[in-house]
């Protein structure tokens, strides 16, 4: 395992992410007036961030991981990045489903990553 192109990988897999949860969901409390096509492009201009450090980062990732183990990289990293999203910024309550939810990507990070 390089450990420096797992760490460049999901250094700006966690950025991305960031833009990514931030383009599919802030404007569901921030433009919930506005007209959904206002919404979408707004979410378009953002996600162009979001694509402009996922595609360096899949690209340097699959290097040396397999296609699986990036996948199952980018899903733990987006439950990672969604539910303090859901919790601070969307102000939902924390509920013990997310710990199920951790656990079972937990296991899959196992099953994908064992060799």
């Amino acid at each position: 395992m390089n450990w420096s192109v797992l760490g460049q990988t999901t250094g700006l897999l966690i950025l991305s992410n960031v833009f990514m949860t931030v383009a599919w969901y802030a404007h569901l409390k921030e433009l919930k007036g506005k007209p959904w096509i206002i919404a979408a492009l707004i979410s378009w201009g953002i996600a162009l961030f979001e694509y402009l450090l996922q595609v360096p980062a899949n690209r340097i990732g699959y290097t040396t991981l397999s296609l699986p183990q990036l996948k199952i990289l980018q899903e733990v990293i987006t439950l990672a990045v969604f539910v303090p999203f859901v919790l601070l910024y969307m102000k939902e309550p924390l509920k013990l489903d997310y710990l199920w939810a951790a656990l079972c990507m937990v296991g899959a990070v196992y099953f994908i990553f064992r060799s």
